[in-house]
């Protein structure tokens, strides 16, 4: 008697009546999965396919994110930032970029030159008055240098001229028999000690004139001619790139690079030549302003001086009415109106 073989629920394939395998379980199967799962909770929704026993490929699990029933698939691509958008920390960086590649351009610039391989940009008649100018400088700074060791020296004279016409003066005091001798020599003393503080006064005003001729016009005309300088050796460093461009094939990579070399030169030869009318503009007026200041400060001097040693004081005072100049008597109080009046 035959035994029937136990069925095994997991191994039943069900057949169509036209030989094909029904797969209406494996669809209820995924629709009671469906159900199973909440909806809202961004589960991905989980597809499994059987196939035959005969297939050699094995079961295929599809996945995707479920959004309202729906499946959808996540595209990825390049980010792309609005113009708008700017990091300060980029600009900043190509600020230094630029500035970098300048100082390069412009040391070699300046390396060059001195090896005498490269050719530089030269004014002559302004190259002339630069010099002549820097050699003025000089000459009037030892000039200010002497007149400040003359005033400090006679500064130390007249002290002691006053002091000494008070030890004289008080010997007068005291000296019966030589009170008349004492007092001559007291008096000269002072009237020195007094012309002394005249001539001081005069020779303060000069270097006082002087300093600011040197150290302030001249320096400030100097600081525009090294601006100058500075531009054009960036003229002369961006024009022997652009000459080196030209020398080189023309293609599409290079003829971008000729035309950005190209503005990059024009608009420093535009601040050469702004900078170069600048220092002839300061050195003409510089010119006419020295001579004005020189003029009247050296005929001050010399007659303060020939005063002096003519002993006469009446013309030493006159000397520095005439140039407006006030003595200032340490320890002495300004007078009242009423000695004014």
């Amino acid at each position: 008697m035959a035994q029937e073989s136990p069925k095994n629920s997991a191994a039943e394939i069900p057949v169509t009546s036209n030989g094909e395998v029904d797969d209406s379980h494996e669809h209820g199967f995924n629709r009671d999965l469906k159900r199973s799962l909440p909806a809202g909770l961004g589960l991905s929704e989980t597809q499994i396919t059987s196939h035959g026993f005969d297939s050699t490929k094995e079961g295929v699990i599809e996945a995707g994110s479920f959004q309202g029933g729906q499946r959808t698939q996540t595209k990825s691509g390049p980010v792309i930032l609005a113009d708008e958008i700017k990091n300060p920390a980029m600009e900043k960086l190509e600020l230094v970029r630029k500035w970098s590649l300048n100082t390069y351009k412009c040391t070699r610039q300046i390396i060059s030159e001195k090896l005498g391989r490269g050719s530089r940009t030269v004014d002559l008649e302004l190259e002339a008055q630069i010099d002549i100018l820097r050699d003025n400088k000089k000459k009037y700074e030892n000039i200010l240098r002497l007149a400040q060791t003359l005033s400090t020296q006679l500064f130390q004279m007249v002290h002691t001229q006053r002091q000494l016409g008070d030890a004289f003066a008080d010997l007068s005091l005291k000296s019966l028999e030589l009170h008349e001798e004492f007092g001559y020599n007291a008096d000269t003393q002072k009237l020195l000690a007094k012309n002394g503080e005249t001539l001081l006064g005069a020779i303060n005003f000069f270097i006082a004139s002087v300093n600011t001729l040197v150290n302030k016009t001249i320096e400030d005309t100097l600081m525009t001619v090294k601006q100058y300088e500075s531009a054009r050796i960036e003229y002369d460093a961006y024009r022997t790139d652009l000459e080196e461009l030209n020398l080189g094939p023309r293609d599409a990579n290079t003829l971008p690079k000729i035309e950005q070399s190209q503005h990059l030169f024009q608009a420093h030869k535009e601040k050469y030549d702004k900078m170069r009318n600048d220092v002839s503009i300061k050195l003409k007026f510089l010119e006419e302003n020295k001579v004005k200041v020189l003029h009247n400060q050296l005929v001050l001097f010399h007659n303060a001086i020939a005063a002096y040693f003519a002993g006469n004081q009446k013309q030493l005072e006159q000397t520095l009415k005439q140039f407006h100049i006030k003595l200032k008597t340490p320890g002495v109080d300004a007078p009242s109106w009423l000695e004014e009046q």
